[in-house]
């Protein structure tokens, strides 16, 4: 078994990557060589999984869960300059927490409802990036 991180899935396509903890190229998932609930595989999780070649490179099967606290740690994803080194990957609140206090600091003027319009943006923005979690 190898160990690693999923680092994108796209539930309604059912694919998506792992990136193996030992380096070297990320590893194509798919829902059918997932043994674990769907609604799981978000990224930063931690999972063990076999590496068989694909028809088009590396593929991920028998994914689950890592030992030890559910897999999951404070989740880990991509720069979003798109480089392969990892970054923190925020809960939504705490995602919500940061846009706040970066408007009300670059935009003191704002009004409450401004700031909530513009925090439902980017929270939206924020997870299509895999910048948070939710």
């Amino acid at each position: 078994m190898v160990a690693g991180r999923v680092v994108r899935f796209d539930a309604v396509r059912g694919y998506g990557f792992i990136a193996p903890e030992h380096g070297g190229e990320d590893v194509f998932l798919h829902v059918n060589d997932v043994r674990i609930p769907e609604h799981q595989l978000r990224p930063g999780i931690a999972v063990e999984f076999e590496i068989e070649e694909g028809d088009r490179g590396l593929k991920a099967s028998g994914v689950r869960l890592a030992q030890g606290a559910g897999g999951v740690s404070s989740a880990v994803g991509r720069h979003p300059d798109g480089d392969d080194s990892l970054c923190d990957v925020l809960t939504a609140e705490e995602y919500l927490q940061e846009v706040t206090e970066v408007l009300l600091s670059a935009a003191p003027t704002l009004t409450g409802e401004q700031i909530l319009q513009a925090r439902r943006g980017l929270l939206q923005f924020g997870k299509t990036h895999g910048w948070c979690d939710g």
